[in-house]
């Protein structure tokens, strides 16, 4: 599959068939997370597998209600926890190197994720982004460690359906040349 068409195709998918991940089409999507660039190399994500399903219920309990990802914790066949490593990425020598600090670590586990769900989509697997949701609930549930956060959970699996693309800007609406606002 091409990048673009990849890119261009790629849809956030809430319905799932009951058809299992094997665990070929996880290391391929893996492989995708491991080549990431991320700040100063550090590498700062974690992946867990969740495939039990009342850890999936437990999990989805997290959500709000309202949240409509909500459904796809108990039909995925996965869900993916990225997580990352605090004071790592954005961090020089045990400080941080910029004011932002761990806020890298969210853009770093971000860049790996994409990587991830581009990887899915070329071999028919469906994903969302769910960042809406508890994470210290979700964290205790896992049992992570403080030294790591949880930054998003991914329902992953065969889409039961072909999602739609939601429209999108022209690239004219978000490029400025020079200066903030100098659009052509």
């Amino acid at each position: 599959m091409d990048l673009i068409e990849a890119i261009k195709g790629r849809r956030s998918i809430r319905n799932y068939t009951d058809e299992p991940v094997t665990d070929e089409e996880l290391e391929f999507i893996f492989e995708a997370a491991r080549w990431a660039p991320s700040w100063a190399n550090t590498q700062c994500w974690e992946f867990i597998v969740v495939r039990d399903p009342e850890m999936k219920e437990k999990l989805g309990e997290t959500l709000t209600t309202k949240n409509p990802a909500r459904k796809a914790f108990s039909q995925a066949p996965v869900v993916l926890v990225a997580c990352a490593q605090k004071g790592k990425s954005g961090y020089y020598e045990g400080e941080p190197a910029t004011e932002r600090g761990d806020n890298w670590l969210m853009f770093d586990t971000a860049l790996a994720v994409h990587n991830l769900m581009l990887a899915a989509y070329s071999i028919g697997l469906g994903t969302v982004h769910v960042g809406l949701f508890d994470f210290k609930k979700a964290e205790e549930i896992l049992g992570l460690p403080p030294e790591y956060t949880v930054v998003e959970l991914i329902p992953l699996g065969h889409p039961a359906r072909e999602g739609k693309a939601p429209p999108r800007k022209e690239v004219r609406e978000f490029v400025s040349y020079e200066k903030f606002g100098n659009k052509r």
